[in-house]
């Protein structure tokens, strides 16, 4: 098992920053995918960014150049920096875990861009 705590989230105008963060514990070393997805209100869950082993990352094009995914493997620890944030940005953000089959996410943190 994995467990996943997200922090970071808040209200934020048009043009801001914010950054992301996400704690693993637990069997994080079969862990080989960290990736933040997010889901607005009447709308699926997306992939936003993933970080794979041997440094591979991955965002959908809404958010290239806009939102950097990172890993401090020392602490554990996922970070999503989002920077000139838009209103559709708006979303629960959530930590996702991809060890083998199986898939962890975290509890979700809420993210606020207003115009």
């Amino acid at each position: 098992q994995v467990q996943l705590v997200e922090s970071g989230g808040g209200l934020v105008q048009a043009g801001g920053s914010l950054r992301l963060s996400c704690a693993a514990s637990g069997n994080i070393f079969r862990v080989n995918v960290m990736a933040w997805y997010r889901q607005a209100p009447g709308k699926q869950r997306e992939l936003v960014a993933e970080s794979r082993e041997g440094g591979y990352t991955n965002y959908v094009d809404s958010v290239k150049g806009r939102f950097t995914i990172s890993r401090d493997n020392a602490k554990n620890t996922v970070y999503l920096q989002m920077n000139s944030l838009k209103p559709e940005d708006t979303a629960v953000y959530y930590c996702n875990a991809r060890s083998g089959f199986a898939r962890y996410w975290g509890q979700g943190t809420q993210v606020t861009v207003s115009s």
